[in-house]
């Protein structure tokens, strides 16, 4: 799995982390989507699991937090669970103020807002407003579209733009934290980039400056806000209430508090705060509860927000990566699986979706730099007994 973090906040934050645009954006989404086989999964339930058969999955969390010091440890956790059957989402532990989290705590989720620009880039296309197969450099013109690698390039991290250096980093670092909550716009996000492109179709390579390019086709293309088309055409659809696209909106309490210490000791309403917030917002700005992710699994990798045959391009892919979305083929003993992983110093996360199985999970850690990957496995392992009822 592609670890999009490092140490620093800004570093994490950023790594995983020829149309007209006067038409507006794409048409939504029909209530006829149907998979490839013909039938799109079932309406998520809306039944509550059990608390007796619950209990399993929370000891999941329970032990998260008996051993915070781990890696796949921590000292908070939410997760959700999403299935045609019924719905479970469960929480231990505490942010880092000590205070105690519940399944609706908004948390940072990073590089799973990379599964919304993508599937939404995917409909622009499908409405005409853009073509995959062309120069990126043909909507957005910038020293880091120049060597003319393709949208879909870009969409599958081969665009040869490579992430920002150790140095980048630094600079991005002092620089918010002389003001941690000032907005910032893609382009002073990409100005700090001083890594020279590849040529395109070049070997995978996890790419953060490519969705900050692929953020500004969106305003370009539909000459809207990022977080406003992201509401309207994905979040509104797939019933997300909760999601919020910083830093174009701020996240519903309850908020999660973290401990960054390059945004310092304020707290602006966005996490972890409001520059990292909107430097970040089109590769890692989101900020969701574990139901909300887990929601927007199931609805996205069901056919239920986009088309079969959208949804099918997001998830091919050479290896390890589709179009916005994290290939996890087998990893989890029940098929191939689908989501994102996502990692700020404050929070890591990870959306895992099992379309086979009408199964979708989301996890969320209150702490950077950890593996959900073992918190995931332990709730599908004590999910799938329950999975006929």
């Amino acid at each position: 799995m592609v670890r999009s973090g490092v140490a620093l906040a800004v570093a994490v934050a950023l790594l995983v982390s020829g149309c007209s645009s006067d038409d507006g954006a794409a048409p939504p989404p029909t209530s006829t989507l149907t998979d490839s086989a013909g039938q799109k999964l079932p309406e998520p339930s809306a039944t509550v699991l059990d608390p007796a058969k619950a209990a399993a999955l929370q000891a999941v969390l329970a032990k998260v937090v008996s051993t915070p010091t781990t890696e796949a440890g921590s000292r908070g956790v939410t997760a959700a669970v999403v299935t045609d059957k019924w719905i479970w989402s469960g929480a231990a532990g505490n942010d880092a103020a000590g205070t105690a989290l519940t399944p609706q705590t908004s948390m940072g989720v990073a590089s799973i807002t990379k599964t919304f620009v993508a599937a939404e880039v995917l409909l622009l296309a499908q409405a005409n407003k853009l073509n995959l197969d062309a120069p990126l450099s043909q909507y957005v013109k910038h020293k880091l579209t120049a060597n003319n690698a393709t949208v879909r390039q870009h969409l599958s991290m081969r665009s040869g733009v490579p992430n920002y250096l150790p140095a980048d980093y630094g600079n991005l670092d002092k620089a918010i934290k002389a003001a941690p909550g000032k907005h910032w716009t893609p382009e002073e996000a990409l100005s700090y980039d001083t890594a020279e492109p590849a040529q395109p179709d070049s070997p995978y390579n996890y790419s953060n400056p490519s969705y900050v390019l692929l953020g500004m086709l969106i305003e370009k293309v539909t000459g809207e806000p990022l977080a406003t088309v992201l509401r309207r055409d994905l979040a509104t659809a797939a019933g997300l209430e909760r999601a919020a696209f910083q830093d174009g909106e701020k996240p519903k309490p309850p908020l999660a508090e973290d401990r960054n210490p390059v945004c310092g000791p304020a707290v602006d309403g966005y996490t972890p705060c409001r520059a990292i917030a909107s430097l970040s917002a089109a590769n890692a700005g989101l900020a969701a509860d574990a139901p909300t992710v887990a929601r927007w699994g199931y609805q996205l990798y069901g056919d239920r927000v986009v088309p079969a045959d959208l949804v099918k391009q997001l998830t091919t892919g050479d290896g390890e990566y589709g179009l916005g979305t994290m290939l996890f083929s087998q990893t989890y003993g029940l098929g191939t699986a689908y989501g994102h992983h996502g990692e700020m110093p404050d929070y890591t996360s990870l959306l895992v979706t099992i379309p086979s199985h009408k199964l979708s999970v989301a996890v969320i850690l209150a702490d950077g730099n950890k593996r959900p990957n073992s918190v995931v496995t332990g709730l599908i392992t004590a999910i799938q007994p329950l999975l006929g009822g």
